[in-house]
């Protein structure tokens, strides 16, 4: 059997599909690994390359398949895509990823570490946060407006807003109050100290 240089890994949440080719392009093997079984698997086979779609998952599997010895390499999707010669499907997925690995011009993604990913987390969390903080005070503003409570715009004003609401003398209707005390405790959760609310135009 010729020896593996390459194997073209298809990532998904259970079942995983392996394409290996020798230097030449040649096919030596086709595999499904079920999630449990790829480090095993990548453990038991002499070092070669590794090639994956750049997606989020991808990085987390390079990491770990870089720490059993292979060279890992993580390809953009668009770049994979033409190699892909029959109906798209896992197998086909695979092998494209593996041809896609073998050219000499390819363009590869670097493997972020644990923490680079984290701050990316920490940037997609706060600009969510921020987004729906927003949203929520916008929607308090207008349904207040709706029963002549009007309070100046910016995020420095949001206390008038839950104050307005949690006023019992404000002379909202019941049904309103309850739904628009909903918006003031989500408020209060999307606005931890961590979280400034700098720069924010509601």
């Amino acid at each position: 059997m010729s020896e593996v240089s390459t194997i073209g890994l298809d990532l998904a949440k259970r079942v995983f599909q392996a394409h290996g080719a020798d230097a030449s392009g040649k096919v030596v093997f086709r595999k499904r690994l079920r999630r449990e079984q790829v480090l095993a698997f990548f453990a038991g086979r002499p070092a070669c390359v590794v090639a994956m779609e750049a997606c989020s998952s991808a990085h987390y599997w390079a990491r770990e398949i870089g720490e059993l010895g292979h060279t890992v390499r993580l390809i953009p999707p668009a770049y994979v895509k033409p190699f892909v010669k029959r109906q798209k499907n896992d197998t086909t997925d695979a092998e494209a990823i593996c041809e896609a690995a073998q050219r000499p011009t390819m363009r590869f993604v670097a493997v972020k570490s644990e923490a680079a990913q984290a701050n990316a987390v920490v940037f997609r969390a706060r600009d969510l946060l921020v987004r729906q903080r927003t949203q929520a005070i916008n929607a308090l503003r207008g349904h207040l407006g709706e029963y002549g409570v009007v309070v100046a715009k910016g995020p420095s004003h949001v206390a008038q807003l839950i104050a307005r609401v949690e006023d019992p003398a404000a002379g909202l209707p019941a049904a309103a109050q309850t739904v628009l005390r909903v918006l003031t405790a989500s408020l209060r959760l999307m606005s931890p100290p961590d979280f400034s609310p700098d720069g924010v135009e509601p």
